[in-house]
């Protein structure tokens, strides 16, 4: 049968495509999706002055000293409602883990952590940090992705905030080349002129140590209610990836700050919170389709003393229940807590592996099954497998078994916008 010609002539679609080119023009440039780059599944924090290029391995060591001391690692698995299967698998990866990246992402603290200590102690204390994350870089000591949290751009600490940036930055420009995981985090932004200030900030240590355009990027906390809700009834938050494209690589959720702002007493502040949970969901919106990254932030129950199975278990569920709700990162305070990080982590992408994978295969081979997926869900598959992978839960060969994919196919059905660029 012969197909008529269409209604709409070319005119029409020209005007059509007039009419959108500024829509055409936003999604490119503002909603790039995510750029396939390996998430760090936590950040640690500790006090700036307290890193050496050992802390890492220091970290992973007492672990798992603790995890011995409170009957293995077999044992958490246990705590963790998982079945012997699971916790045989899931154990003997927590401890290689443990034994060689117990720390994915590390933040010196020049904040909260730090304190106001007079400006000459924190002047050494940047100084020194540059150093010796340069030096931890060098001997290939460093976590893969590592930076500072300095102080707000509130009037009272922004001087100091910027001075210690200053510093910092300067120092690991002087010292070489900057490192590929270098990672900055601007704490309780309450505006997005404050976010805009910080980009101005970068912009210029960029040209002042002839780095690329860019090359700075930042996390923004979100610790205060009024960027979830600003003065004129608008979503500050929603706004950020806009005002300065490309600047902000994650918002990282502050539980207590936050918590406290809105007067939960000390008892209830939580990640679960009903507080918490809405602003991460806004949170969550804000950033959708832009490629900026989303971290949960941290519990105060460290797993020490009488109390290490208690905590474990509550950390552990907390986890668990971050990463069912699309929140692949959180906070990490104490080595202690690393063993239930990581068990918690690496038994959800195995209890999900077979199900993702066998849905994945059924998409790849266009098999029918009992579920239909369409593309977006095959991405959120493929995207889910290869986070297990990244971060050492799921081997490769494992995927290839189950899935009948390889890693280069399957990073390029998370990322399609990537396949150009992926050798099938």
């Amino acid at each position: 049968m012969a197909v008529p010609e269409p209604s709409l002539g070319a005119a029409d679609l020209a005007r059509i495509d007039s009419q959108l080119a500024a829509t055409d023009r936003l999604l490119e440039q503002n909603y790039p999706g995510d750029d396939g780059s390996r998430q760090p599944v936590h950040t640690v924090y500790v006090p700036a002055d307290r890193f050496t290029p050992s802390l890492t391995a220091d970290w992973g060591a007492q672990a798992l000293t603790t995890a011995a001391a409170h009957g293995g690692l077999a044992r958490l698995g246990a705590l963790l409602g998982q079945d012997a299967e699971l916790t045989a698998a899931v154990a003997s990866r927590v401890e290689a883990k443990l034994g060689s990246e117990p720390i994915e992402d590390l933040r010196l603290d020049f904040e909260d952590g730090f304190g106001d200590r007079g400006d000459d102690a924190e002047d050494a204390a940047a100084v020194a940090a540059a150093s010796a994350v340069a030096s931890a870089v060098a001997a290939g000591s460093a976590p893969p992705f590592i930076g500072i949290r300095f102080k707000c751009f509130e009037a009272p600490t922004r001087a100091r905030g910027l001075r210690t940036l200053d510093l910092f930055v300067s120092g690991l420009a002087a010292a070489g080349e900057l490192p590929d995981g270098l990672v900055l985090t601007l704490p309780k932004v309450t505006t997005v002129a404050q976010v805009q200030a910080m980009e101005f900030a970068v912009s210029r240590l960029e040209e002042l140590h002839s780095l690329p355009a860019g090359r700075l990027r930042f996390e923004v906390q979100v610790e205060t209610p009024q960027l979830i809700l600003g003065p004129d009834g608008t979503s500050p938050v929603a706004q950020l990836p806009h005002a300065v494209p490309g600047r902000i690589s994650g918002l990282h959720y502050g539980t207590y700050d936050y918590s406290a702002s809105l007067q939960i007493s000390a008892e209830y502040q939580s990640m679960e919170h009903p507080v918490a949970d809405f602003a991460k969901e806004v949170m969550q919106l804000a950033v959708a389709g832009t490629g900026i990254r989303l971290s949960d932030g941290s519990t105060n129950i460290i797993p020490v003393g009488d109390n290490v199975e208690n905590a474990w278990q509550l950390h552990g569920r907390l986890v668990r229940r971050s990463l069912e709700r699309g929140y692949y990162q959180g906070w990490d305070l104490h080595p202690a807590q690393l063993p239930s990080r990581f068990a918690a982590t690496y038994a959800f992408y195995r209890q999900g592996l077979p199900a993702a994978a066998a849905r994945l295969r059924n998409y790849v081979d266009r098999t029918e099954g009992g579920v239909m997926d369409e593309p977006a869900t095959a991405r959120a598959l493929a995207a889910f497998v290869l986070r297990g992978v990244q971060c050492g839960a799921v081997g490769g060969e494992e995927v290839q078994a189950l899935a009948g994919v390889g890693i280069p196919q399957l990073t390029g059905l998370a990322h399609p916008r990537l396949a150009h660029t992926i050798s099938k």
